[in-house]
């Protein structure tokens, strides 16, 4: 390794900005003690906001150092794709007719269930919400499944009222759950995306080698947090009225949700797609809810600053991810997901040549593991913690007890990838 003294700042900075995710809740602290920069402390103390104001210190260093233009070019030189697509498939899947389609599956399910079961109707929707839901990430990508999981636990269960411990269980079986619940198709899960070109991955070679121990996991961990918790799942809840929602309407967003992910790879043609999608929402606004585009911005900002900051590891991750057997590479790239976003790792792997088949199973495998572990482990996980995090004390999210919540789910993930 030869780094250039770039690369050293912009690592020390990717560490203190991994420091500030850990340290949000400090920052909300100060926001009340100090009211007269109460603004600033609570922009600081938004987990989505952490890599891209620290992304910002990187560029203005970088325009210090060098010059103002080699900045921009910097920064004009990174793929913002994912970003914008996550930010662009979040609105749209949290549409009010996307909503009201999957909450009718899901409660259509969970009578059919309830009716020849004597398990209540609530913990089987609970159930659903946590296994079905994650696994569809497979077919409209994981953040579309994140969005559309998070709106109905929340809606459901979070608006209710839920004890401390529960609420971090679910955010940490959801986490996992997404994580390794789009390994079903070659095209859905961020990690997999970044290799399945390179290594020639089709979606059949996925379900065989990922996909079917994947969904085990999924169930498992979603019946685990259900029996453990099941005293503690609201058995009633509010229902909203029901409303005359036109099936015309939910079938254009339908198809405005499975043009976006379709054309995924290719941002002009989805942002032209989600042009027209917010011009339909505003004819048909009866119709609609506010849609989440605050949200949807931060997960977006967040993400950007990700890959700003991300893309100066490559001089240590690189070599590290060389070194590694395929046994090391399985439990040193979980591991390291709590550092770095899994498909940055994925796609270093991928650079890595020479690499054997067993490695590069290995290699992903550990990157959708470590999925569920912190905020950055996985694309899709701000956008999930964007919609829960206000039903948390303080409104903030401890990174610490979610990484504490996510560990069963991940050991069971371990055991499905390495010993079955």
């Amino acid at each position: 390794m030869n780094p250039s003294h770039i690369e050293i700042i912009a690592t020390a900075i990717f560490a203190v900005a991994i420091l500030h995710t850990f340290s949000v809740s400090f920052f909300e602290k100060l926001s009340k003690t100090h009211p007269q920069h109460a603004g600033l402390f609570h922009l600081l103390g938004e987990v989505e906001v952490v890599f891209g104001f620290w992304a910002l210190v990187l560029v203005l260093l970088l325009s210090t150092l060098q010059t103002s233009k080699d900045a921009v070019h910097f920064v004009e030189g990174q793929n913002y794709t994912e970003a914008i697509f996550v930010f662009a498939v979040m609105v749209v899947a949290a549409s009010k007719p996307i909503l009201t389609f999957a909450n009718t599956g899901i409660n259509g399910a969970a009578q059919l269930v309830s009716r020849f079961t004597p398990i209540p109707i609530n913990t089987v929707i609970f159930f659903l919400s946590l296994s079905i839901i994650p696994l569809m990430g497979s077919l409209i990508t994981e953040p579309a499944a994140m969005t559309l999981a998070a709106l109905l636990l929340r809606d459901r269960f979070y608006k209710v009222g839920l004890p401390i411990k529960l609420q971090y269980a679910i955010i940490g079986v959801l986490f996992v759950n997404i994580s390794i619940g789009g390994t079903l198709t070659n095209f859905a899960a961020p990690p997999v995306l970044m290799v399945a070109a390179a290594w020639e991955w089709s979606t059949p070679f996925m379900f065989t080698h990922f996909g079917d121990r994947a969904a085990l996991a999924v169930f498992v961990n979603a019946l685990l947090i259900t029996i453990l918790f099941r005293k503690q799942i609201p058995t009633e809840f509010q229902e909203s009225p029901a409303e005359n929602m036109p099936m015309a309407v939910i079938f254009v967003h339908l198809l405005f949700l499975a043009g976006v992910v379709v054309f995924a790879h290719y941002p002009a043609v989805f942002l032209w797609l989600f042009l027209f999608f917010l011009g339909f929402t505003t004819a048909y606004s009866k119709y609609q809810n506010p849609l989440i585009l605050r949200e949807a911005l931060l997960v977006a900002f967040f993400l950007a600053g990700l890959v700003v900051l991300g893309s100066l590891q490559k001089w240590w991750l690189q070599p590290l991810l060389e070194s590694m057997t395929p046994t090391v590479a399985f439990y040193g790239t979980a591991a390291l997901t709590g550092l770095t976003d899994n498909a940055a790792l994925t796609y270093l792997g991928s650079l890595v040549e020479g690499t054997t088949q067993e490695f590069r199973i290995a290699l992903v495998a550990g990157a959708v593991t470590g999925g569920g572990l912190t905020v950055i482990a996985n694309a899709p996980n701000p956008a999930g913690l964007s919609i829960l995090k206000e039903y948390f004390t303080g409104k903030v999210v401890n990174p610490t007890y979610l990484f504490v919540a996510a560990l069963i789910p991940t050991l069971v993930a371990v055991i499905a990838f390495r010993f079955i």
